[in-house]
């Protein structure tokens, strides 16, 4: 779960993370690591995500020796608002060896600044302290949906000094009680506000939404990652074109949440 910060403050709900978690639950989105003996060496063929210096860093931060022939391969737009840049360092420590989560968070915030919490195995059920790398409390998993999303405008890469944040703590009230609806509205409130504190202005998320009967929508906070929601097997035929339509990319469809 991600937490926006503002005045040094937590303000934190669930709802902040579906995007990201269900995007990456996604298969074939993600990032993926492999090393090789030999003097520290990195190898991208697609986006950059790390230089040489910054991944001999992540390796100290993490306790692994600086050595080894990495490559790295990212199915994850950078600065796409679905935790690339988090998933391509948990990737690069967890070749070299590191793979206590705490350690690799450590690591993470120390070479970001920021990270999701994507080095635990169900960080959609994680109260996140996204600039301090630590887990606030644990929560219940959200229920059963169907999304369809992808990216909405360009790509924003993460400030960790960015603390432009709407507070949406008063959103995780009632959370382990809320049935779909309640977690769509959630979601969509807190889209809604992050969009008049941060833009853009002409956003077509809500309409999309509304035009197709969703129960609600999501945005990743610091980047273009969008998704609709919907109960599970309740997505209409041409949703997909829809967000085409209204300039979306990468358009995918799946399930999140249950038990």
């Amino acid at each position: 779960m991600a937490v926006a910060e503002r005045g040094g403050e937590h303000a934190a709900a669930q709802v902040d993370h579906l995007v990201r978690a269900a995007l990456r639950e996604r298969p074939g989105l993600g990032a993926e690591a492999i090393r090789a003996p030999g003097p520290l060496a990195l190898d991208q063929p697609g986006a950059q995500m790390l230089t040489l210096p910054a991944l001999c860093d992540l390796l100290a931060s993490g306790g692994a020796a600086p050595d080894g022939r990495f490559r790295l391969t990212l199915d994850l737009p950078p600065g796409g608002g679905a935790g690339a840049s988090t998933a391509a360092r948990v990737a690069l420590l967890r070749a070299a060896g590191v793979t206590d989560p705490a350690t690799v968070a450590r690591a993470c915030l120390a070479s970001e600044g920021a990270s999701d919490p994507l080095m635990f195995d169900r960080p959609e059920r994680l109260l996140w302290a996204s600039r301090e790398g630590r887990v606030l409390a644990e929560l219940p998993p959200p229920p059963p949906m169907e999304l369809v999303g992808g990216f909405f405008g360009p790509a924003r890469r993460t400030d960790p000094a960015d603390l432009a944040f709407p507070d949406i703590s008063d959103l995780l009230e009632g959370w382990g009680a809320a049935d779909l609806a309640g977690v769509a509205r959630r979601a969509s409130l807190s889209a809604a506000r992050c969009l008049a504190l941060r833009g853009p202005a002409e956003d077509p998320t809500a309409a999309l939404a509304q035009g197709l009967g969703a129960l609600g929508w999501a945005i990743g906070h610091t980047g273009p990652a969008r998704a609709l929601i919907f109960p599970p097997g309740a997505v209409p035929r041409g949703a997909a074109e829809a967000l085409q339509t209204a300039g979306f990319s990468r358009i995918t469809r799946f399930r999140i949440g249950g038990a």
